[in-house]
């Protein structure tokens, strides 16, 4: 879970992390009985563990209808991701696949395991889930259990079947509409800004979309006249962040790179999208990133109005929790950050647990949101030739935030106190616990 030097340095992430890893545990033996349901919980588990604790607030029948909702998803992106499938059969797969999803009978069987690629495959509900998901488990990452998923998806077909009717059609919808965009993007590449949003709506805005869906088929929810709009920003935000941070992960993808920045973006900077991965073009190649962050700020007032208008607790938890925050903290970190073009950049292991840990408001959400904003902003250079936007952007998160009345209730998650106290805490209690291993043995 981390090196003893970073339990020293930052003593208060221990607690989090061991009561995050107890309830990911508690988690993973909740498995119905039921074959079918029983496989779709035991497949969220190994797909991911991070997922299958965020859900476990929810109520049953939604918690149910997420579950087949990620799944059914992931299959599709599944088979997106595999570079192996010829185009000519895979664009059919894609645009029928919300058909599928009432075939007991289909399955299809992936073609090679070499072409997933761990951190595409995640992106339903956001790929910041990734982070959450190796921090509990540095080892995970196979692709068996992808093949596993598209071998056995009559299971995810006989629990989707179960569903109420207004969760049906919700996930019928989003996945019809999910393959048309996937299989569009396939033969295209992402040229302007407004390619970009496209691209993002189909993979992640949909997402957001699906999710209010159900949230209003739960009967849990009222949805807000431009609950469209606020959705969609609400994967996009995500999808971006991750876009933004796996530059080098899709460049560098066999058989063939991945490109999704927009050649509108970077064509300012470089002749190839590739060559701002040299050091001879750092400076150029951070220019660029910082302008891609930049555009991913816009959607954050929208993500703050759509998580302040949810009424259930264990939804703005499940929403808030972790990805929309973490999303702003990755964004703090990869902002101006030439490491983006080097190597991964993520949050602190023990920061990730520490957020699920603290969130239990919107005034936490808005303390975080602020707290990073504050970060990054320390972070802009006054010649970059964008920091004029960015600074703005920033200016208008922290109004919105500051305006709420709520930062003084906040515990900060960037600046905690009492750092040099707490180290000698965790000294004795490490130092007991060796002491009781010792006494145990004997």
């Amino acid at each position: 879970m981390g090196s003893l030097g970073t339990f020293l340095r930052y003593p208060d992430d221990v607690y989090p992390l061991l009561k995050m890893k107890r309830a990911i545990e508690k988690a993973e033996k909740q498995i119905p009985p039921e074959p079918h349901w029983g496989f779709c919980y035991s497949m969220l588990h190994k797909v991911s563990r991070s997922f299958s604790l965020v859900i476990q607030q929810l109520g049953t029948d939604l918690r149910n209808a997420v579950c087949v909702f990620y799944l059914v998803l992931r299959a599709l992106d599944t088979v997106e991701d595999d570079t192996s499938i010829p185009t000519d059969e895979k664009l059919p797969i894609l645009i029928a696949f919300h058909r599928h999803i009432y075939d007991t009978d289909w399955h299809y069987s992936c073609k090679s395991e070499e072409s997933f690629n761990l951190f595409e495959l995640l992106h339903p509900f956001g790929i910041i889930l990734c982070d959450l998901q190796i921090l509990i488990n540095p080892t995970l990452g196979g692709t068996k259990e992808y093949k596993v998923l598209m071998d056995q998806f009559h299971h995810v077909a006989a629990a989707f079947l179960e569903l109420e009717k207004g969760y049906q059609e919700a996930i019928e919808e989003i996945t019809k509409r999910m393959g048309a965009g996937m299989a569009k993007f396939i033969c295209q590449e992402v040229e302007t800004v407004d390619d970009y949003d496209e691209y993002c709506h189909y993979v992640a805005g949909l997402v957001g979309l699906g999710l209010s869906k159900l949230f209003l088929a739960s009967g849990s929810e009222v949805l807000l006249p431009d609950w469209e709009h606020i959705s969609n920003s609400m994967g996009l935000f995500l999808q971006k962040t991750n876009i933004i941070r796996d530059y080098l992960e899709d460049i560098n993808e066999i058989p063939k790179s991945r490109m999704f920045w927009p050649r509108k973006i970077w064509g300012k900077y470089a002749d190839k999208l590739e060559d701002l991965k040299y050091e001879e073009n750092s400076t150029k190649a951070v220019h660029c990133l910082n302008e891609m962050v930049t555009n991913a700020l816009t959607h954050i007032e929208d993500c703050l109005n759509y998580m302040a208008a949810l009424r259930d607790p264990s939804i703005f938890r499940f929403c808030a929790i972790p990805q929309q925050i973490m999303a702003i903290g990755t964004l703090a970190l990869c902002y101006n950050n030439v490491q983006v073009f080097r190597g991964v950049v993520k949050l602190r292991r023990g920061l990730t647990a520490k957020v699920i840990d603290r969130t239990k408001t919107m005034a936490d959400v808005y303390g975080a949101f602020y707290d990073f904003s504050c970060m990054l902003k320390t972070k802009v250079d006054k010649n970059d030739p964008n920091a004029s936007m960015t600074l703005n952007r920033l200016d208008a998160v922290q109004k919105v935030c500051r305006d709420t009345g709520v930062l003084h209730k906040r515990k900060s998650y960037i600046n905690d106190k009492g750092q040099s106290y707490n180290v000698y805490i965790v000294m004795l209690v490490i130092l007991l616990a060796i002491v009781f291993a010792y006494l145990r043995a004997n």
